[in-house]
């Protein structure tokens, strides 16, 4: 009859959770959600869809899918038989970084190479490739005059809102029916900016939201999600927040991971004649 913790019958048990990282939690006291960016100490890092953090400490007090649980410290794990870039590539280990090719990635503009970076860079400086930015699509012509494409020296271009009809596509069809068409490639993706490339989910949404014309898109943006949007810094502090959120190549749309792909096999494919 007094056999087993007849204390704990009838007790319910609350089952233990890692604070594993974009875990993403409610505070049971008051409401607050976040998602799990740091550990300090005993202490779990929390930030809200904002981009604001808070402190609190591990243990009870926290819902998971609406049911409380006690958030421990991650558990250590032993190191990954072969890991992976970002990009979704298997990590070469103590490689280092090739010369750099002849050939060049060319991207609208500096937003969009700390994209790539981020999530191709590994790959790109085991291959040597190196990116440059355009400063905006309309002084293409004028940078392949400057780079002076060829054999062996190839220019892959990657461009926002490529799509039928539009200026780009036009520069597009330009550049493949001109005197550097044959060593350079243009590919693009169709979003308005090379911040819609990142998931809205990443952000605590669930769409990027539709800015009407006349509105410059990326204040408009900050204004829709509640962002600060006055000045150019609040702009540049809203990228950082969105490239932030990128752990890898899954936080990106495939519209944009294939043309990024399309371009890296175009610059490294054996030298043409």
């Amino acid at each position: 009859m007094l056999a087993g913790d007849w204390r704990a019958r009838g007790r319910r048990i609350i089952p233990k959770v890692e604070a594993a990282r974009d875990l993403v939690v409610e505070l049971a006291a008051d409401g607050y959600v976040g998602a799990v960016v740091g550990l300090e100490k005993q202490h779990v890092v929390l930030e809200d869809r904002f981009g604001r953090t808070r402190l609190f400490p591990l243990g009870h007090g926290f819902l998971v899918d609406g049911e409380p649980v006690e958030l421990v410290r991650p558990s250590q794990k032993p190191p990954a038989a072969r890991a992976r870039t970002a990009s979704g590539s298997f990590a070469v280990a103590s490689a280092p970084a090739r010369v750099a090719l002849p050939s060049r990635i060319f991207v609208e503009g500096r937003h969009d190479a700390e994209l790539v970076e981020k999530v191709w860079g590994a790959d790109l400086r085991i291959e040597g490739v190196v990116v440059e930015y355009l400063e905006g699509v309309d002084v293409l012509d004028e940078q392949l005059d400057e780079f002076r494409p060829g054999p062996g020296r190839r220019a892959g271009i990657l461009v926002d809102h490529l799509v039928p009809g539009s200026k780009e596509q036009r520069i597009a069809d330009a550049v493949a029916r001109g005197p550097h068409g044959r060593h350079v490639l243009v590919v693009g993706h169709p979003f308005v900016d090379i911040w819609q490339a990142v998931k809205p989910t990443r952000l605590g949404h669930d769409a990027w939201p539709v800015i009407p014309r006349g509105v410059e898109w990326k204040r408009g943006v900050c204004a829709a999600f509640g962002w600060p949007h006055a000045e150019q810094a609040d702009i540049a502090r809203a990228w950082q927040h969105i490239l932030g959120r990128v752990r890898g190549y899954g936080d990106l749309e495939p519209a944009l991971l294939g043309r990024v792909e399309e371009l890296i096999d175009f610059v490294t494919a054996p030298h043409d004649a």
